[in-house]
């Protein structure tokens, strides 16, 4: 076979596609059982996310030639106003598209399981995360083998320090960083957070279970909204098999101004950072004034959960034409 030949090959072959497909079988299924109702929203939009971790891949249309249109990064803000429409429990699955993310775990392209609980609170959530988890991977992770940790407590076990009240050069240090690594980070707190869980804490969790790592610093909220019980906190959860990590959900902030006031925060930092600033959602925010419902969502990478089902260490074995974006 010559190089050229090889080159329209797929990279998964058909068991990895039986797989996937009984997989999403699965998802859908339980998400019947649930009474959770299955939608369609656009994957095409003129807004794009504001959160600085996060790059919206931007695309041209010759119908419109004069504004910039984006992929959207998560079904998220269409499935928030289908809720403040009246909607009952929503679930998408559906591909979604990031920028500046490849990896061994990343790609530009993905597949994502995302669904929304009404008047879900935090442990209610990460219960049904758990729930859906244990469906979609079937006997290879049953659903009583998880465990929860908060984050400062997982800090705390596997690094050594408290997330919320040490010092950055303490932080550093745990790190083990260097004189370049110091003066790139500089004096980002959250960015150093990042880094050590990824390199110290999560590498500690268990690697035959589920771990929910639950109530993330308040900088660090995103949409959700702060722990009633302590502002400091986040009602925001992460869970990770090993440390692959799984899912991101929370219970979802419903005021307004608040959103505002954090999407204007994105910004400023954005133009601080000297990264892109693009237009905001407006169709969401203004959903949200007309009134988000008590709610609480998920977000689950599905192909890592297919790379969990299949054995693969890399995210590429589980895709059929993975490098069609080269990177």
């Amino acid at each position: 076979m010559t190089e050229r030949a090889a080159y329209w090959l797929p990279v998964a072959g058909v068991d990895t596609a039986k797989r996937r497909a009984a997989m999403l079988a699965s998802a859908r299924r339980h998400f019947a059982e649930q009474g959770i109702l299955e939608v369609d929203t656009p994957i095409l939009s003129r807004a794009a996310v504001s959160d600085c971790g996060i790059e919206s891949v931007a695309v041209k249309l010759s119908l419109d030639p004069e504004h910039e249109y984006y992929l959207h990064t998560s079904p998220e803000f269409c499935m928030k106003r289908l809720l403040a429409a009246g909607f009952p429990d929503v679930a998408q699955i559906c591909k979604v598209f990031r920028d500046a993310e490849a990896g061994r775990r990343h790609r530009p392209e993905f597949t994502m399981i995302e669904w929304y609980r009404l008047g879900f609170g935090l442990d209610a959530i990460m219960r049904d995360t758990a729930s859906l988890i244990a469906s979609v991977l079937g006997g290879a992770l049953p659903e009583a083998r998880s465990v929860d940790v908060s984050y400062r407590e997982a800090f705390q076990m596997h690094a050594g320090v408290d997330p919320h009240t040490a010092a950055i050069d303490a932080l550093a240090d745990v790190a083990g960083a260097d004189h370049d690594l110091r003066v790139s980070l500089g004096d980002d707190r959250d960015a150093w957070l990042d880094l050590l869980m990824s390199t110290k804490v999560a590498p500690e969790f268990d690697g035959s279970c589920l771990t929910f790592v639950h109530h993330y610093p308040a900088s660090q909220a995103a949409l959700a909204r702060l722990c009633p019980d302590d502002a400091s906190t986040a009602d925001r959860f992460e869970a990770f098999y090993g440390n692959i990590e799984l899912a991101n959900g929370y219970v979802e902030l419903t005021d307004a101004s608040e959103h505002r006031r954090r999407f204007r925060s994105d910004q400023e930092r954005r133009r601080r950072r000297g990264e892109r600033v693009r237009p905001l959602d407006n169709a969401l925010l203004e959903s949200l004034d007309a009134g988000l419902p008590p709610c609480a969502g998920v977000a689950v990478g599905f192909d890592r959960l297919l790379m969990i089902a299949s054995g693969a260490d890399d995210i590429r074995q589980v895709m059929h034409f993975p490098d069609e974006v080269s990177a």
